[in-house]
């Protein structure tokens, strides 16, 4: 037996290959991307009876055609990683459809195990699948396990070590009879011709002429890099006439064509299902949430329900989170001297970091409650309830997949993107996804429904959402007209079957999305917000004598029965609102304060706007530093929406566009860095001009129309 096993994880979307990938490493894997690409790369080491099995978890594709990057990321990695074995995982409720990508794989020439998942679900549904006969047809071992209650792993590790252990020195080929004799023998003539002039570099000659006769160009590159490569070129040409001529329709098509039949002989073969109609759960709430009259206001209900309940369970964790920071803050300012030090540590990284980590809580409930319904299965059916008024506006179906993903994060959302298949498609979707209010936004959207709209709160977070969704929909039809023409393309989405979610997957989602809010608190955040204690702290300004005493000879006069100790303490305040205009936070928010003006943002929100930049998280932390002069005046002022309800000069309509001008402006650097991977710098430099130029154009409209009225 080997020391090490590489072990590739390949599967359909939503056949639980990510599921069992976590079933088989637990804690043991890391996350990272693929060299070059912005597509997500998961991989672990278990150590298991003395070998290390390396599994690395592949995009979830349909087919190896390489039309997204994902397909070309699963295709290169088995062809140029070459692992030891691949576990397909097949959905064993709907067979012959996941066969296909098994029957693909086993074109590469890689031994393979088929994963027969959801077995379970499979017996459920009076579906009986004997394992043997689908070895007799495919020559390839299948187990069945249940990924999502981590069963049948032992046999799937014997199967590893089985075929790794019967490795023959000749690659491993599918079976032979999948296409008519006469294709077959046109495909071996085309590889005896690729085989005697080009270099292939350890490619199956088999799989690359049956590339060759799909029209897939990747391999017809790879097949051009040798002398011959024309000769090939044009031999394969003549094939494909043939084909055409011969069978009718296109070559690609025809190939396709031909392993269905197989596949569809095999499970017949194989798989015997009862007759009696299974009229499942599945089918029965599908019949209430993919209604054509109910799915859209089901839709609306179920978001609104999840806002409410992340603000009133949150509230309760929310507050003792604040009273934590709240005893931190008092017991800096009694254990420290009055001081630099002092002020950074409770005007810099209490107010500002703790500002943030507060509203943990309800990032947290939201993520949770995405999660379920995620693992539930409503999600897919939330992207087929929105299509229809997607594709009126040109996007494509599946542009909802990354915009849904918007409401965590940008980042895999706009990640999510490169499954499109159509460029257009793709540059839209991923122009857009950033006006979907992701978690980072959240807390913004939190601050200020809690200072200006208390009884509201989870009213105007969905509003704001919404918001987003609906000035997204008019972006589209703008691009559609200007700078991005064309028709959508067809859609297809696979809907899953409604499963109850898993504790575990569950709350791993939700750790691995909150542990990133986290980890931003203590890195992007913490930095920044020393960096705007540093520029709201100096120059250091100080009232000089004359100053203070005309302003103790007027607050006496106003309020004869003050003490010193009340006069004291407004004397600090006004030195401290003083300081803060003549430092540098105050020149820089003083020179840019006519840009944000006709949005009735004052000088300090302005600067808040340019420090959300780097990331949205930073406007609660820097709001929080800005506004912390003058806390000792009341009790209530204590808390930092309050004393920016107080202090920040804006009225309800001046909070909302304050809400709408976040929500549109360009996400964080960090997003924008996938953006660029993802689209170019053309794309990028277009996505912040447009975002920074339409988000002020809207939110100019609402305040000034809004003060009118």
């Amino acid at each position: 037996m080997k020391d090490k096993i590489l072990i590739a994880l390949a599967g359909n979307p939503n056949s639980g290959k990510t599921t069992l990938f976590n079933a088989f490493t637990k804690a043991h894997h890391k996350v990272g991307n693929y060299p070059g690409v912005t597509v997500e790369k998961r991989e672990g080491i278990v150590k298991r009876g003395g070998t290390a099995y390396h599994f690395v978890d592949l995009p979830g594709v349909y087919s190896l055609t390489a039309y997204s990057e994902d397909e070309v990321v699963a295709r290169n990695f088995i062809l140029n990683e070459k692992p030891d074995v691949i576990i397909d995982v097949l959905d064993s409720t709907n067979l012959e459809r996941n066969l296909y990508l098994f029957l693909q794989l086993q074109e590469l020439g890689v031994p393979i195990v088929g994963a027969l998942n959801m077995s379970d679900e499979a017996d459920k549904n009076k579906i009986n699948i004997d394992e043997k006969k689908l070895l007799d047809k495919f020559g390839a071992p299948f187990v069945k396990i249940i990924a999502q209650h981590s069963k049948g792993l032992a046999g799937l590790y014997d199967a590893i070590n089985q075929v790794v252990a019967e490795k023959p020195a000749e690659p491993v080929l599918a079976p032979k009879n999948i296409y008519d004799v006469e294709i077959e023998q046109k495909i071996s003539d085309l590889q005896n011709i690729i085989q005697g002039n080009v270099k292939t570099t350890g490619l199956n000659l088999r799989w690359l002429a049956i590339k060759l006769l799909e029209k897939d160009a990747d391999p017809l590159v790879l097949s051009q890099a040798g002398s011959d490569g024309f000769m090939i070129e044009t031999e394969s040409q003549k094939i494909i006439n043939w084909m055409e001529d011969r069978f009718g329709g296109d070559s690609e098509i025809i190939i396709s064509e031909q392993r269905y039949k197989y596949i569809s002989e095999a499970v017949e073969y194989a798989v015997r299902a009862s007759s009696k109609t299974n009229f499942s759960i599945t089918k029965k709430l599908d019949n209430v949430f993919m209604n054509r009259f109910l799915a859209l206001p089901l839709f609306a209900g179920i978001l609104w329900c999840v806002f409410q309940i992340t603000f009133t369970i949150g509230a309760y964790p929310q507050e003792w989170l604040e009273t934590f920071f709240g005893f931190l803050t008092d017991a800096a300012n009694n254990s420290m001297e009055d001081g630099l030090l002092r002020s950074l540590i409770v005007d810099g990284v209490i107010a500002g970091v703790g500002g943030v980590l507060s509203f943990l809580p309800l990032v947290v409930i939201l993520f949770l409650l995405i999660s379920i319904l995620e693992d539930f299965g409503y999600i897919s059916r939330a992207a087929y309830a929105t299509d229809k008024l997607l594709h009126t506006v040109g996007l494509h179906g599946q542009s909802v997949f990354p915009m849904m993903l918007g409401f965590g994060c940008s980042i895999p959302a706009v990640m999510a993107s490169r499954t499109l298949k159509s460029k257009r498609d793709r540059i839209i979707t991923v122009l857009l996804t950033p006006m979907m209010s992701c978690g980072a936004k959240l807390p913004i959207h939190l601050m200020i429904a809690a200072a200006f709209f208390p009884e509201n709160a989870g009213n105007m977070v969905m509003l704001i959402y919404l918001c987003g969704v609906f000035l997204a929909v008019c972006s589209a039809m703008l691009l559609r007209v200007t700078v991005l023409k064309g028709d959508p393309t067809p859609f297809v989405l696979e809907l899953p079957p409604y499963r109850l979610p898993t504790i575990s997957g569950v709350l791993w989602h939700v750790f691995e999305k909150s542990w990133s809010y986290v980890k931003k608190a203590g890195t992007i955040i913490l930095a920044t917000t020393i960096l705007v204690w540093l520029i709201t702290t100096f120059p250091a300004y100080e009232l000089d004598g004359a100053q203070r005493e005309e302003f103790v000879s007027t607050y006496l006069s106003e309020n004869p029965e003050a003490n010193d100790e009340e006069l004291e303490g407004r004397l600090k305040t006004i030195e401290a609102k003083s300081g803060l205009e003549n430092s540098y936070a105050g020149r820089i928010g003083k020179v840019i304060e006519p840009i944000f003006k006709p949005l009735g943002f004052n000088w300090q929100i302005s600067i808040a706007v340019i420090t959300g930049f780097a990331a949205k998280e930073v406007v609660v932390s820097t709001l929080g530093v800005l506004y912390s002069v003058g806390s000792e005046e009341t009790e209530e002022s204590e808390e930092l929406h309050a004393v920016f309800a107080a202090e920040s000069g804006l009225n309800k309509l001046g909070a909302f566009t304050f809400m709408l001008f976040m929500l549109l402006i360009p996400p964080c650097f960090a997003a924008l860095a996938v953006i660029k991977a993802e689209l170019g710098w053309k794309w990028l430099g277009f996505e912040f001009v447009f975002l920074t130029a339409f988000g002020w154009f809207v939110s100019f409209l609402v305040f000034q129309i809004g003060s009118l009225l």
